[in-house]
This record gives C-alpha cells, structure tokens and sequence, in this order.
C-alpha cells in the first residue's frame, strides 16, 4: 500500500508539473524573438518533436517536452506540418497549437474573371503538380459531379476570393473548397430570386460570367444583364466578344471577323450560336453574380465600350451603328 501510494504521489506531482510546465514555463528562446519554423514530418512523436526544438535552440529537455504532451493527453494527436513558433510561447500553447494542427499556410487567390487555364499555374504551383493534371481534374466529369456543381466543368464555380492552404495541400482539396464557397453563395434568398428567373442555376452562372467579362464598370453589370437577358427573350444572338475569345483560347486586343468566322463552329461562339454557350466562360464573382439575379429591366438590345470602359447603351441597331461610328472617330481623335 505505501508503494502504492508513492506511485500516486509521483503521478500527481508530474501531472502538476507538467500542468506547470504547459500554462506558465516559457521556451528558453527569447520572449520577442524572431518566429522560428519547424517542420514536423508525418508520424513524428512527441519525443522526436522535442529534440526538433533542442536542435532549435527553443527548449532544453525533449524528455521534459515528451512528458508534459503525455500529462496533457495530447502526445498521440501531434499533428505534421510547418508551424511558426514565436518567442515567449507557453508550453500548453504550443501543444495546444500542434494537436489542432495551426500550421502555417500560404494565400491563393482567385480573381473575378480569371479562366481554369489562367488558374491552373497558381493551383499547380501551390500544390506541387502540374498546371495540365489540375485542368484535366477540373474537367472530369466524375470530379464536376463530387463537387456539386452544374458543369459541365468547374469552370466558373472556382469562387473569387483569396483562400489559404497548408503546404502539401492537395489539388482536389484546393478545389473543393473553391467550389464549396461558391455553393455558399447560393443563399434562400438567391435559390429564390433563381426560380423566378428563365434560367437554371447553370444558365445563370454562364450569364454572369459574360457580365464579369464585359463589364468594367461596377454599376453598369445589372444594365448589361438585361440587355443580354432582353435578347435571350426575343430569340436574338447574344454576340458577345468575350464568348469569341473563349472559343479562341487566347485573349486579343481586339476582336476581327476573321476571328469570329476562326471558330464559327465553336459552341461557344454566339456570333454563330443561339443562346446562352454550354457554361460559363469564367470565374463571376458575387457582384456580377447579383447583377444576373437582378438584370435591370431596360429597353436596350445593344451596347458598345468607350475608351474609359464605360459603356453606351441604345436601343436599335441603327443607333447602335451611330454610337460606334461616334466612339471610332473618338478614339481617331
């Protein structure tokens, strides 16, 4: 019985040490230190963590570390990865760090209007793959169907915000969280607004991103929405140059008839084909988005661009033809 209880009383006396160690003792590097990266392989232990930080120079005793991860439960949920740690960490914070796995990681954007072909560098070098595997995991249609969205690749569903990732990240990862924030756009209220529309959720997108693509002025998305939205309703070709240079694959500083007749057979080219092309053409974001859900209800079937990026609207194409006749000789001048 007294061995027992010396047994207890040691237990008890390392738990309240380690207690210590976790929520008082500081690393013996400098409080305000510069941050120190380590980088924990997979299937590291508790131990082998500790002498990682001797060798940093960040603690003296691995054992004492090893200990201290044991008393607090968490010398098995250790988690691999880079981290930063600060100088003047307490124990407990860096172990609380490691078992919730507080890596570091590294911001990856994705700009309004951006192509699967001009995202794929970024993804590849993010990831360590290459640009050709993430557009051929973009267009399969088993991975379009796992990420939930209407297709018929993911272009257009990669949604425009700036995102983080740990390092070793994997590419479907990457793009599941783009799409899983796109799917996030699709609130009640905009599920709604969609079923009072004549589009489905793919038509939608595939409109926004023209508008994305042709606006360059913020208040003029709902004005060119409706006009796309009035020649959709009348049977009228959309003619929409951003189409054009999608079916190019190439983007040009101005558009011929000699490109447009390039790739008259082109679904995408709607100088040839009626309606909307079979999906988007790029990434809208949520503005461009709204601006399709609400196209302004206006009388213009025809718009043309200025050399500030605004946009003339008109109503026939004999003023359509004044207007663009008008902004050349601005643009001689």
């Amino acid at each position: 019985m007294r061995r027992l209880g010396l047994s207890l009383a040691l237990v008890l006396l390392l738990a309240l040490a380690g207690g210590w160690f976790a929520t008082t003792a500081p690393w013996n590097g400098p409080p305000h230190g510069e941050p120190v990266e380590i980088v924990v392989p997979p299937g590291s232990g508790a131990l082998a963590i500790g002498r990682q930080l001797e060798e940093a120079r960040l603690i003296r005793s691995p054992r004492l570390f090893a200990l201290v991860a044991r008393t607090r439960g968490v010398e098995g949920s250790l988690k691999a990865g880079r981290y930063e740690l600060a100088g003047g960490m307490k124990w407990g914070e860096i172990l609380d760090a490691m078992a919730r796995g507080e890596v570091m990681t590294f911001p990856l954007t994705v700009p309004e209007g951006f192509t699967l072909r001009e995202l794929a560098p970024r993804v590849a070098e993010a990831t360590g793959v290459s640009a050709d595997s993430v557009l051929a995991l973009a267009r399969d249609s088993a991975f379009v169907a796992r990420a939930g969205v209407p297709g018929p690749t993911l272009e257009g569903y990669l949604f425009p915000e700036t995102y983080r990732f740990a390092e070793g990240v994997d590419p479907a990862d990457v793009l599941l969280e783009m799409t899983d924030r796109y799917r996030e756009f699709w609130t009640p209220g905009r599920r709604a607004r969609l079923d009072s529309l004549a589009l489905d959720e793919r038509g939608l997108v595939t409109l926004a991103s023209i508008v994305e693509e042709e606006a360059r002025v913020g208040e003029e998305r709902p004005v060119i929405a409706g006009v796309y939205m009035n020649r959709l309703e009348i049977g009228m070709l959309l003619q929409a140059d951003p189409t054009v240079q999608y079916a190019l694959g190439e983007p040009k500083e101005r558009l011929l008839f000699a490109d447009i007749d390039r790739v008259a057979d082109d679904p995408y080219n709607t100088y040839t084909h009626p309606g909307l092309p079979p999906g988007p053409i790029s990434s809208p974001g949520a503005a461009a988005m709204d601006a399709a859900l609400h196209p302004a209800e206006v009388p213009f079937l025809f718009f043309v661009a200025r050399p500030d990026g605004t946009h003339e609207f008109t109503r026939t194409n004999r003023e359509h033809i004044n207007a663009t006749n008008r902004i050349r000789r601005e643009r001689g001048e």
